[in-house]
């Protein structure tokens, strides 16, 4: 059930119309990585955390929500910025002057004439927000990544959020409207929030790493393949221990060496590494049997049903 309030969550202003920023501001509201793409990626997420995952199902909604919120605000920006071309538009009487506008001629005023670098501005949307990236490209639901695992589902939003907020940070650039900044500074900073937000929820699932269930085969795990000869560079990513599972990195210098002498890796034995073969197949085991138990366990096989009405009116 959604509740729509009418004010906007911040109060999104502009000093004046700028139809050239409002192009750009569609990247956030259509495009790929816009407010719209996060809205729908939480939402589709939330369903499978329902049962076994309570806390992060009402987390995910809520930012879900918010992100929608986020849209209106990003929408209304765009509305804002377009003032003015709604009318022009409907002027049937004037159209000569609009035909000179569409055949790339400065006939009126500059911001309407600007606008049109979009078409899709004036033939289609005749001055209000699409559904479409800065380019017109529309709207799509591949952008959505949803995989049923909160340890995968929640390292996509992480990511999300990162693309989202770099987003704000280049659109700064293209705009001096102090309203407008004010409006990118808030969008920014939420980005921020989430990105916390489900980091710390990630953390409260354990074990989390590797994403999913399965572990990572220690036959492989601790190898670091110079897959490019010229000036080879060394680091963390290939030197010392690695991030999560703490085993000691083997560089491989001879990639096609050791392929060859081991049989096509399928001969090659573990070194170095956080667990056995047999030890990585036990955790397999018990991992998959506690992840599947929760599942099963949250989740009624019959009479089933998604919300629990008696217990809320017992609660007003």
């Amino acid at each position: 059930m959604f509740y729509h309030v009418k004010d906007l969550q911040f109060n999104a202003r502009v000093s004046k119309p700028d139809p050239r920023f409002a192009r750009l501001m569609l990247e956030q509201f259509g495009g790929a990585n816009g407010e719209l793409a996060a809205a729908m990626q939480y939402f589709v997420q939330a369903f499978s955390c329902h049962n076994p995952y309570p806390e992060i199902y009402d987390m995910l909604m809520d930012i879900a929500a918010e992100e929608l919120g986020h849209l209106e605000i990003v929408g209304a920006t765009i509305q804002m910025l377009l003032t003015g071309i709604n009318g022009e538009m409907k002027d049937m009487a004037d159209n000569a002057e609009i035909n000179q506008m569409m055949k790339g001629k400065a006939a009126k005023e500059d911001f309407i004439h600007q606008a049109t670098i979009n078409p899709q501005f004036g033939v289609i949307s005749a001055g209000s927000p699409i559904l479409s990236d800065s380019n017109g490209n529309p709207w799509c639901a591949s952008y959505i990544s949803a995989n049923a695992d909160p340890t995968v589902d929640l390292r996509s939003n992480i990511a999300s959020e990162a693309r989202a907020k770099i987003v704000y940070e280049y659109l700064f650039k293209f705009t001096d409207d102090p309203y407008v900044k004010e409006t990118l500074s808030f969008l920014m900073t939420r980005e921020v929030t989430h990105y916390q937000q489900f980091e710390a929820a990630l953390e409260t699932i354990k074990p989390n790493f590797p994403p999913g269930i399965l572990q990572a085969d220690p036959r492989y795990s601790n190898r670091a393949y110079n897959m490019s000869k010229g000036n080879d560079a060394r680091g963390p990513w290939n030197e010392g221990k690695s991030t999560q599972l703490k085993e000691q990195w083997l560089y491989v210098d001879d990639v096609q060496q050791e392929v060859v002498s081991t049989n096509g890796l399928a001969d090659i034995q573990p070194e170095k590494t956080a667990m056995t073969m047999d030890e990585a197949a036990e955790m397999n085991k018990k991992l998959s049997k506690e992840r599947s138990q929760k599942v099963k366990e949250a989740t009624p096989q019959k009479d089933i049903q998604w919300s629990m009405y008696e217990d809320k009116c017992e609660d007003l």
